[in-house]
């Protein structure tokens, strides 16, 4: 299996599309990510090598297969009152969540429309400190989960973006994306303020810390880093952008086409994670002993490193630890080990920290987890002390 190099999903090579191009092979999803990809390289002569896609069997639609999980388990909860639980658990979980995942998909389409790729290059080639800053909002404005957000910062490094550019962008991107940031709100209300500010807060450190750690050569340098014209400006172009628009019939119709596709890629890729994430919250919350989450992942240091360990061992995408990490937070009231969860995920992953390995280098891999685990405890157990 191959990994789409826009949206981080794995492709079967010998159904998706491909492309050739400076003697590598890429494999796509769907033709707007292989566009996307010719969009962002600015690829102007034919690929050496596209093969269309076939037409994939229905099982290897994840979203179906999720859906179909769903309708078992509401067809046999009503049958057999041993699933009954799980069905009524799943049913809470559905009713809280459907709205944010609509509002945050069609956001995410509004994104996509919205921000060019060249703006996101601009943003993060530069090696000033307020790169890092740049970083985070780009990373707010992404609308991938954590899986495709991997696919995207290597694509960014590759490009020339910094390893504290693209740490911070990967950090910032899972739980302070602005999609998914409206799902937290569905979950945890006002408190979600604080997954989002430690997120961001967490990124915003480590991203200079990484800085020093590039300065002192502790870390690897980017051989794709070149400078970027000074001449091209991200104003100048909206300006531009904004007067080309010409309101009509035409125009609208063309906008909600790219919303719609948009939307829809984003949910091919971040839907069925979020759809696993809710039924393995109901799972836990219908079938685990009374007590279980409350004696072991209560508000302590044990508790949170438990929460720590658990999080690290579970590799899912961001949008499916929300549901898990909502679970954690109903049964214990820790809304600082729910954010150890969350976070966890992405500071701990053995997939993101191999990919950083393999694509930058050893050195920026292992600093990952040895400067952000600790300040992920630090604010957990800072959120248990006053946000009970």
């Amino acid at each position: 299996m191959a990994k789409d190099p826009i949206c981080g999903m794995e492709v079967d090579e010998s159904s998706g599309l491909k492309l050739t191009w400076n003697g590598q092979d890429y494999y796509f999803c769907s033709e707007r990510c292989l566009n996307k990809f010719i969009e962002i390289n600015k690829i102007t002569v034919p690929c050496v090598s596209c093969a269309a896609p076939t037409t994939s069997a229905w099982w290897t639609n994840k979203v179906l297969l999720m859906l179909i999980a769903y309708l078992a388990v509401f067809l046999l909860g009503a049958i057999w009152t041993k699933v009954a639980p799980l069905r009524d658990s799943l049913l809470i979980y559905l009713r809280t969540i459907t709205i944010p995942i609509i509002v945050g998909l069609l956001l995410g389409g509004i994104i996509d429309w919205l921000v060019p790729s060249e703006y996101v290059s601009k943003l993060l080639a530069s090696r000033r400190k307020r790169t890092i800053i740049y970083s985070v909002i780009t990373g707010f404005l992404m609308s991938a989960c954590s899986h495709g957000i991997l696919a995207l910062a290597i694509q960014l490094y590759k490009k020339g973006a910094s390893p504290p550019a693209v740490v911070a962008f990967l950090l910032a991107s899972p739980w302070a994306n602005l999609p998914l940031t409206i799902i937290m709100f569905g979950f945890f209300g006002v408190k979600a303020f604080f997954v989002v500010i430690g997120a961001v807060a967490v990124a915003l450190v480590t991203g200079y810390i990484f800085m020093v750690l590039e300065k002192r050569n502790l870390i690897e340098h980017n051989p794709n880093t070149i400078e970027v014209g000074e001449e091209y400006s991200i104003a100048n172009d909206v300006r531009r952008r904004i007067k080309a628009v010409r309101i009509n019939y035409a125009t609208f119709i063309n906008g909600i086409g790219s919303i719609w596709q948009g939307s829809v890629a984003l949910a091919n890729m971040v839907l069925w994670w979020i759809m696993i994430g809710a039924l393995l919250a109901s799972i836990a919350a219908a079938y685990l002993p009374a007590g279980f989450m409350q004696h072991y992942m209560g508000p302590t240091l044990l508790g949170m490193m438990i929460t720590l360990l658990l999080a690290t061992i579970i590799e899912i995408c961001s949008e499916g630890s929300a549901p898990l990490a909502f679970e954690i937070y109903r049964q214990t009231g820790a809304i600082g080990n729910s954010f150890v969860f969350l976070m966890a995920g992405v500071v701990t992953d053995y997939t993101e920290i191999g990919l950083l390995w393999t694509n930058i280098g050893w050195k920026t891999a292992v600093w990952l987890p040895i400067i952000t685990v600790p300040q992920v405890v630090v604010i957990g157990l800072v959120a248990n002390l006053i946000l009970k």
